[in-house]
């Protein structure tokens, strides 16, 4: 991951990191990695609640704003709140700049955002994040 000159309400060092996370939410969450298509434990997930920040467990998204892609990853159309996420310039793919999606809170990899796909959503963005990203508390 790029570094930021922000500073995060939750911070820790790489190995305080290292200790909290598994190895595989490690490399998504703090090394921008992806995980494989199709593989998420939200990818279909129909429940209701609140998707919250696998690291620091920051609320970032209703699954009422979740929606069905068909990419491989959880879709959303919008953060729960404006200021929940941040965007980061993502030049990673050579001739394909994206738009990386944090956690404001923590820093943390969530994915990325796209625009103009022409999902029938009400923002016409696609927030594609990876599951093992988030912790779905479920409403009761």
């Amino acid at each position: 991951m790029e570094p930021t000159d922000r500073t995060y309400a939750v911070s820790r060092t790489d190995d305080e990191w290292r200790a909290e996370l598994s190895p595989a939410e490690y490399q998504v969450l703090r090394q921008a990695g992806t995980e494989r298509p199709f593989t998420g434990e939200y990818t279909d997930s129909k429940t209701v609640g609140v998707y919250a920040c696998r690291a620091c467990g920051a609320e970032l998204f209703q699954s009422g704003t979740k929606f069905e892609s068909h990419c491989g990853w959880p879709s959303f159309y919008s953060p729960l709140a404006g200021d929940s996420v941040e965007y980061i310039e993502d030049r990673s793919l050579p001739g394909r700049p994206r738009v990386e999606v944090r956690c404001a809170n923590c820093g943390s990899h969530l994915g990325h955002v796209f625009e103009g796909e022409g999902y029938d959503t009400p923002t016409d963005q696609r927030y594609c994040i990876n599951s093992i990203s988030l912790t779905l508390r479920p409403t009761d």
